[in-house]
């Protein structure tokens, strides 16, 4: 209501910038009176624009009688002489439209960019605890080559960061020209104005980039680039948090306990990743209303439907779930410590990733049937550093590059992780 009663007051403004006779420009009085409608816009006022609604059964004309009633309060004879030109050839999505385009635009800016920026901070602080960890990965969930904890930590970042920057980067639009797009009540009116460059001044002025080409509504099709880049955050995110909860139940991460916390109602050794539950929890839900409002709101039969106009509702329902899955997953990172007996007993159990590398040598030396020699070794064995080096020492190799694989340890095959981990710290 409150961005409405803005755009309305702009529209106002602007109008009597105009050079109409029957509307000169109003003093500095009268625009500090009108913006401060705005300014000071509060509980009372919404709750009066809703009883007034309770009588028109529509809320963008209930938002204009409601500009009449403080235009005719304020004592301001410019203002109170200007009423009918409160909403003046504007259709309701004129308002509405470019409202959701502020609240969007805005909510972006100061709450959701913020949250997604403490992530992609947060993360770094992981990469840098342990960006030389080594850990064995789990490729179909079976043993894999190594590699670095801190080197899964950064591929989350990346990936983060460029959602978060396609996010940033839609561009929200915004559309004032009439009821279906042509301007026709304001040509009636007032045929010497240039109104597709006065309205495109009103929306700039707003901070808004102008859609010159609509039908009644604005297409939506920049609302559902956005709500499509902040779903893919999510779902990334989303896959960060089904990670870390399997990296918690491996015993790769401990959990800080909290003073008085209770992990169960009757088992009371447990310390439960509840954070990161509650986060994919609330991913889901936001992703679900973010993937509907993607689809359905740039379809509108016609020149215009009201399907969206009930949709559009939900847009701070989307935005809060994905904010409260961002403060939670913040809060599960917080707790988590790194347990690097355990990442180094597994690795000590896997023996069989250095099958890999050993094979690798073998077919750039030319031995025969390398692939296929050490399958038959380790697919489906039980392999211990003896029976690995054991191998290697029966291989036709030059000293030096044996005694190179003998000295290669699950621990130390990581490849460049580190390097690669650290290359994404030094990204913003």
């Amino acid at each position: 209501m409150r961005h409405r009663v803005e755009v309305e007051v702009e529209w106002l403004l602007a109008l009597s910038d105009l050079g109409l006779k029957e509307l000169r420009p109003f003093s500095a009085t009268s625009r500090e009176t009108a913006r401060a409608w705005v300014r000071d816009f509060n509980a009372d006022d919404a709750e009066r624009i809703k009883a007034i609604e309770a009588v028109t059964n529509h809320d963008v004309k209930a938002v204009e009688y409601f500009l009449k009633e403080k235009a005719q309060a304020s004592g301001d004879q410019a203002l109170i002489a200007a009423a009918e030109f409160i909403h003046f050839a504007c259709t309701s999505e004129d308002i509405n439209n470019t409202s959701h385009g502020l609240m969007l635009s805005r909510a972006r800016a100061e709450v959701m960019l913020p949250a997604m920026q403490a992530l992609v901070a947060a993360m770094a602080g992981l990469i840098e605890r342990t960006a030389d960890q080594p850990m064995l990965s789990r490729t179909h969930g079976q043993t894999a080559s190594p590699t670095t904890l801190g080197k899964e930590m950064a591929n989350v970042r990346a990936r983060l960061r460029a959602a978060r920057d396609a996010f940033q980067q839609v561009r929200p639009l915004a559309k004032m020209n009439g009821a279906v797009g042509n301007y026709n009540a304001h040509l009636s009116a007032a045929p010497q104005v240039d109104w597709p460059a006065f309205s495109k001044s009103v929306v700039q002025g707003l901070g808004l980039e102008f859609n010159p080409m609509t039908i009644q509504i604005e297409p939506h099709d920049w609302m559902a680039a956005y709500f499509d880049a902040l779903a893919r955050f999510n779902t990334i995110l989303l896959d960060f948090c089904r990670d870390v909860w399997g990296y918690v139940s491996q015993g790769y991460f401990k959990q800080k306990l909290k003073e008085g916390e209770v992990g169960s109602s009757t088992m009371p050794h447990k310390v439960n990743p509840i954070d990161f539950e509650n986060a994919e929890g609330n991913l889901g839900v936001a992703n679900a209303l973010l993937r509907h409002l993607a689809d359905k709101l740039p379809v509108s039969r016609w020149q215009r439907d009201l399907t969206d106009s009930t949709v559009l509702r939900t847009l701070g329902v989307a935005l809060g779930h994905s904010l409260l899955a961002f403060d939670s997953c913040l809060k599960g990172m917080g707790k988590l410590e790194v347990n690097a007996a355990r990442l180094n007993e597994d690795l000590d159990h896997a023996w069989e990733v250095l099958a890999e590398p050993i094979q690798t040598v073998m077919r750039l030396r030319g031995l025969p049937q390398p692939y296929e020699q050490l399958k038959a070794l380790t697919r489906g064995q039980g392999m211990t550093e003896a029976s690995m080096r054991g191998f290697i020492h029966g291989l036709a190799l030059e000293p030096a590059e044996k005694a190179r694989l003998l000295e290669m340890t699950p621990h130390s095959y990581v490849g460049h992780a580190a390097r690669l981990a650290r290359e994404e710290l030094a990204q913003a």
